[in-house]
């Protein structure tokens, strides 16, 4: 079996696309993601399918979008429906495992992986509850993220050590006789996501004199659609920063991801020392990404690029080198690249993803992507239809919006009310429409949500629970 194909998938929690020196950032230090990318190929406009955790992870297992899956907040989490991958690839011989933040449903359900080493799953199996309020005033309480800032330790760091330690380990005991048949890894880091507490040695990367400054925050340039308006409204963390806190706070963020660059970095060193390098896939991405102030936002939740916008790299055999891609990439593209590369069968559901390979090889450059969002601080359902040249945002019952990205890459003129523009936006419309039916898929999600409230007790049970900032690392 020495011809054997394996694939590592190394996964970060809000890394946002642009925060890599491969992609061109000024201060941003990733020397092993950019070794990556220069040994790979690189995709230059890759999104997610939804620019929050759970249903983001979803939709890369299951391979099928957020309205398809119906795992559509925090609080709905995956839990081996639809199947995934693991699944396919279990099915047909090859060993499958993961390593880290998982934020499926828990342990009791089979989610395609024979071992599911340090796993996260959403806190009490229940999750991030209050979001399923959506613009209820549930009372989040956003100071902890503004006071969890700067050098020092946090449990999320040493998580993240523990699982790259577990993962060096585990890529030795691969090499091993009784282990020699294919093998597919899913490597799964909390960082760069908050509390925006950075290892001293990373932090110092970034001195505060040094710092670039958050874009897009004067009044013209802020986010003007309602509902946009409504996310910031209700996760207002930019209020309770000044200047000088703002900018520990992007330095922070700046140095996660220095630190999560070096667990990739001694992950990937492992893979090389233990000999399998030149017969395993290699594939790094994340769940979504983060503003860091950007529009006076922070965190994820919104359909503009800071947040919707991913890194997507890919190595190994037959993966052309130092070469960037601008077809548009989505996590629903993971399942059938991971398939292929190891020569699994699928089965005959349809799914809208395509293999990275064949990006590369020029199929899907007339391809529109999406992504939705259906949780917390949202009145209504976020849909994106990204094509080469458009970014068009649907939210029923409210005006759409229509982004030129090739002349307005940064999203400042909404395009949607000029009668210029009526025919473009009718087009992505009809295209969003040949996709979904983003009315009857919002009806469907309150539905959904209508009905779990009810089984947890209610509006002012949830509305009364205990608040969590970010999931712990004792959660199961």
């Amino acid at each position: 079996m020495a011809d054997k194909t394996n694939v590592l998938i190394l996964f970060s929690d809000e890394h946002r696309h642009d925060a890599m020196g491969c992609a061109g950032h000024a201060l941003v230090k990733t020397p092993h993601l950019d070794q990556l990318a220069s040994r790979g190929t690189r995709f230059t406009k890759a999104y997610t399918p939804s620019p929050i955790c759970v249903p983001a992870r979803a939709a890369l297992a299951s391979g099928q979008y957020v309205h398809k899956n119906r795992c559509w907040s925090n609080a709905q989490a995956y839990q081996g429906e639809p199947v995934s991958w693991g699944h396919q690839l279990i099915r047909q011989g090859h060993r499958v495992d993961s390593i880290g933040k998982l934020h499926y449903r828990g342990s009791d359900y089979d989610n395609g992986f024979e071992n599911e080493i340090l796993p996260m799953y959403i806190k009490n199996g229940t999750g991030w509850i209050k979001g399923l309020l959506r613009d209820h005033e549930a009372g989040w309480n956003v100071s902890t993220y503004t006071r969890e800032i700067g050098p020092g330790e946090n449990s999320y760091t040493d998580y993240d050590l523990e699982v790259t330690r577990s993962a060096c380990t585990w890529l030795e005991d691969a090499t091993s006789a009784e282990n020699n048949k294919p093998w597919t890894l899913f490597v799964s880091w909390l960082r760069p996501h908050y509390p925006l507490i950075c290892p001293e040695a990373f932090y110092e990367l970034y001195p505060l004199s040094e710092m670039d400054e958050a874009r897009f925050r004067s009044q013209q340039e802020l986010p003007q659609h309602p509902v946009t308006q409504t996310i910031r409204r209700h996760f207002n963390y930019d209020d309770g920063f000044d200047d000088q806190t703002r900018q520990i706070a992007r330095a922070s963020y700046y140095g996660l991801c220095s630190f999560l660059d070096a667990q990739v970095g001694a992950v990937m060193n492992a893979l090389k020392q233990t000999g399998q390098a030149d017969n395993t896939l290699v594939i790094y991405t994340s769940d979504h990404g983060d503003h860091n102030g950007d529009r006076r936002m922070w965190t994820k939740m919104s359909l503009y690029d800071e947040s919707s916008r991913i890194p997507m790299l890919i190595s190994g055999p037959q993966i052309p080198k130092a070469k960037t891609v601008e077809t548009l990439a989505s996590l629903v593209d993971i399942y059938p690249t991971v398939l292929q590369a190891v020569g699994a069968e699928d089965d005959e559901i349809d799914r809208p993803g395509l293999a990275l390979a064949s990006l590369i090889g020029g199929a899907g450059e007339d391809r529109a992507v999406l992504s939705e969002y259906h949780d917390g601080g949202s009145p209504v359902g976020m849909f994106m239809l990204r094509t080469d040249k458009w970014k068009y945002n649907c939210y029923p019952g409210y005006p759409p919006e229509l982004f030129d990205m090739t002349n307005d890459p940064d999203e400042l003129c909404d395009l949607s009310q000029d009668p210029a523009y009526a025919e473009d936006l009718k087009r992505c419309h009809d295209d969003m429409r040949a996709l979904l039916d983003p009315s009857a898929a919002n009806d469907l999600a309150f539905a959904d949500q209508a009905q779990l409230i009810e089984q947890l007790g209610g509006v002012e049970k949830i509305v009364n629970s205990e608040e969590f900032d970010h999931t712990p690392t004792h959660s199961g």
